[in-house]
């Protein structure tokens, strides 16, 4: 095996619902003193209200000096409102699955990139993003590739969707080091929500 210094160990948090499992199961992650902490078993279908409300309790329950990572959450909303209860480390499927499909990111909100509205749309996926898909194919010919199966058109759209995403993670810390988180994620769920 290769090891490296600079990995890290993540102990996962579990307990469904559960207030009082996920309670017993982080107090014994922390006792084994890991590298940072992962948020399992959300994503899966509850509420958004209880996920919200989990996720708050369960970062209660972890130190706040290591990494809360939580799996499974993707949309931009989501991730707002979880950096926002203390998480700083997401994965998900959910961005290139999407995008697949004709998903698509915008600051304006999601838009379905295979309805017929954008089959001769000469804009970018999104004109606010410089990412190399938004720089160079145009709605109507990212939709063309789509609905002609090509790979190339899943690619780019899923490259289109990471970034967006990336750069939301980019500009929320941007926003956290100058102590304006809250008017940030108020701003942009206002455009991304009500376009």
């Amino acid at each position: 095996a290769n090891y490296h210094n600079n990995s890290g160990l993540f102990g996962i948090v579990q307990g469904s619902t559960f207030k009082d499992l996920r309670k017993r199961c982080a107090e014994a992650l922390v006792d084994l003193d890991f590298d940072g902490y992962a948020l399992g078993g959300l994503g899966v279908g509850e509420p958004p209200s209880l996920r919200k409300e989990l996720i708050e309790f369960t970062t209660s329950c972890l130190p706040s000096g290591k990494p809360r990572y939580l799996m499974g959450i993707g949309t931009p909303g989501e991730l707002l409102d979880s950096v926002s209860l203390g998480i700083d480390i997401f994965d998900c499927a959910l961005p290139t699955r999407i995008a697949r499909n004709g998903g698509i990111f915008t600051r304006k909100g999601q838009i379905s990139l295979r309805n017929a509205e954008y089959k001769e749309d000469s804009n970018p996926l999104d004109v606010e993003c410089d990412c190399y898909t938004c720089r160079n194919y145009s709605r109507a010919y990212l939709r063309h590739l789509l609905w002609a199966r090509e790979i190339l058109g899943m690619r780019l759209t899923s490259y289109h969707n990471v970034y967006f995403l990336a750069r939301l993670m980019k500009e929320a810390g941007e926003a956290i080091k100058k102590d304006k988180f809250a008017g940030f994620k108020d701003e942009f769920l206002e455009m991304y929500n009500n376009s």
